[in-house]
């Protein structure tokens, strides 16, 4: 995929909006800031700080219509007048990762979780547990926003972060690339701990209520769960995607990856 045209702005940045956030990403020496998009109307010693800050990093700045920042801030959103568009090193489409010479082994897949924080939490633990990529749709799923890279304690930038259209999507692209995909499901499944792996292994997360989307549901593979002697219905899926993360860092782990 050397079109880099091709690759949308979403699959490449995160947005942080909110005059602090922003404040933040500029004066942080580890994070590449794209660019900042200030409202006409915003101004004020924070606006000044912001713009001395962009200034001093070589960041651009643009301004916009009060009504334009809300629009890509996410309607509603406490944007404060001011956005900024963070690099995202290892965010790429779904698409180009599975092109590659070596894609990803061990892949997770969000579907329908709709909570900031717990996908901010499941960023953090993926990457932490060396995951070599996280499905994060486009619809369906919280939008990467602040509250998200608040939750992942500033991880989600660096997060491995894969995108495509649904999680339905992602289950069909990985199925054809090669990759056994499973549901993480509370019942009647084949326990995660007495799986056998494939060299290639999605699993997908559903979300807070719903579980697994019925869409999703007949395109996968299986289903595995994470044994519960203790009696209780299901964990939330953040701690259950630290289960995961961890069993495949212990399988892994005597191969050295």
């Amino acid at each position: 995929m050397g079109d880099d045209a091709a690759v949308s702005p979403k699959d490449r940045f995160l947005t942080v909006y909110g005059r602090k956030p922003v404040l933040e990403a500029l004066t942080d020496p580890e994070l590449d800031v794209d660019k900042v998009i200030l409202a006409d109307v915003a101004r004020g010693p924070a606006v000044t700080e912001i713009q001395r800050a962009a200034k001093a990093v070589g960041v651009p700045v643009q301004r916009a219509s009060a009504h334009r920042v809300k629009v890509l801030a996410g309607n509603g959103k406490q944007d404060q007048g001011v956005l900024a568009d963070v690099v995202a090193p290892r965010m790429r489409p779904l698409a180009a990762a599975l092109a590659e010479k070596r894609p990803p082994e061990r892949v997770l897949v969000l579907d329908g979780i709709t909570t900031p924080a717990n996908v901010g939490m499941i960023l953090r633990t993926a990457t932490a547990a060396g995951l070599g990529g996280i499905v994060v749709p486009r619809r369906g799923v919280a939008a990467l926003d602040p509250l998200v890279v608040k939750a992942s304690a500033g991880v989600a930038f660096r997060a491995p972060m894969l995108r495509c259209a649904t999680a339905a999507d992602a289950v069909e692209q990985l199925t054809e690339a090669g990759y056994a995909v499973y549901a993480l499901g509370s019942q009647g499944a084949e326990s995660l701990f007495d799986l056998e792996l494939p060299a290639r292994t999605a699993f997908v997360l559903g979300g807070e209520t719903a579980g697994v989307g019925g869409d999703v549901a007949q395109l996968v593979a299986g289903w595995v769960s994470i044994p519960m002697p203790g009696g209780v219905e299901s964990l939330n899926v953040s701690a259950a995607a630290a289960v995961l993360c961890f069993e495949l860092v212990r399988r892994d782990g005597q191969h050295g990856h």
